[in-house]
């Protein structure tokens, strides 16, 4: 298949996609597909259009015109005005699919999904409106709430109109405060005491203009990957230091990954159906990887959805598809063909 694997972006999240997009392209590729990598906003170059999916790919040289654009990504955000980088669209239009290896804002929120659906192109992972619910930890909070999920109890707050008083929502310390719509944990603090909780609150605000504000709960946390509606194996994540941050997620040996997780039989089973029911709660497609905290006592608690989770060797749902025997590179081709099964209930086409 010809396939291009879109990542970068203008995200916080930016310099993971581009790690995602570079392993998942040299996967797809040892399957034997025409993958071509591509930063959404920067564009590639200019494609030779009767071949833009070369067999005699250099993957290496487009991850170094992508990280070429690194510093200049705030500015060119702040002066142009369309999303999409040069030649974007026409070579997304010319794939068999395009693999979203994108995350965070205007990657996971479902305003690519929305404009490729405008113009027929195909991608892997869920619609935009999917996306858009489980970007928003508020109405994924709402959601699963109403839906018999268990979740932190918590509170929206928007900039300029929030108190500085827990007292005032009826909470007390210790919370976590984070960005309403951000990923990899990126501005997100535990607040243990007044001061603590303004400075969290500051740091949120600088991201976005929605803060969510929920109980700490102390426990084991754990996330899980569902593929076509079946959860896979779940994997313990335990920090050495710490809470899971962005520091604790991506640098190498900050964090004990055990998949499966230690866990009885009935506490695994619970976690797996809250995975999968809250996968169809937002209306989610192919896949999807949900994280969640136990407390001391055993109760479980979902924290988020993510619907274009890492996909590196060492990410969180490949470990979990490795602990089934499923190779990094059966992976990516199994999100591939999953993905394309959408297409197909759709339109009835069988390619």
């Amino acid at each position: 298949m010809n396939i291009v694997v879109l990542a970068g972006g203008t995200s916080s999240e930016r310099a993971i996609s581009i790690v995602t997009g570079t392993k998942v392209c040299e996967a797809l590729r040892k399957k034997g597909h025409m993958a071509v990598l591509a930063d959404v906003f920067a564009g590639v170059e200019e494609p030779d259009w009767e071949n833009p999916f070369p067999s005699d790919y250099k993957l290496e040289e487009a991850v170094a015109y992508i990280e070429s654009w690194n510093d200049k990504i705030e500015n060119l955000s702040k002066s142009r005005r369309e999303f999409l980088g040069p030649h974007i669209l026409e070579l997304c239009k010319r794939a068999d699919i395009v693999f979203l290896a994108l995350h965070g804002a205007n990657g996971e929120d479902g305003k690519i999904q929305a404009a490729f659906d405008l113009f027929g192109v195909r991608y892997t992972g869920t619609g935009a409106m999917g996306s858009a619910m489980a970007m928003n930890k508020g109405i994924t909070k709402q959601i699963f709430s109403s839906g018999g999920i268990p979740m932190p109890q918590g509170i929206m707050l928007w900039r300029g109109e929030s108190s500085c008083k827990l007292a005032d929502y009826g909470m007390d310390f210790p919370v976590v405060v984070k960005p309403c719509c951000g990923g990899s944990s990126v501005g997100v603090s535990i607040a243990q005491r007044q001061s603590d909780y303004e400075k969290a609150l500051a740091e949120a605000f600088t991201w976005e203009d929605e803060v969510v504000v929920e109980d700490y709960i102390q426990g084991r946390e754990f996330s899980v990957g569902v593929i076509e509606n079946e959860a896979l194996p779940i994997i313990e994540i335990a920090p050495l230091k710490g809470f899971y941050d962005y520091k604790n997620k991506y640098e190498p040996g900050a964090t004990v990954e055990t998949c499966p997780a230690d866990l009885p039989a009935e506490k695994t089973r619970e976690m797996q159906e809250y995975a999968k029911k809250g996968h169809r709660l937002l209306a989610l497609e192919a896949y999807s990887r949900l994280d969640f905290i136990m407390h001391e006592d055993g109760r479980i608690y979902c924290l988020e959805a993510n619907t274009l989770p890492g996909m590196t060797p060492t990410s969180l749902m490949p470990q979990e598809a490795a602990a089934i025997g499923m190779s990094f590179p059966e992976l990516c081709e199994k999100l591939i063909q999953t993905s394309m099964k959408k297409y197909q209930t759709k339109t009835g086409e069988n390619s």
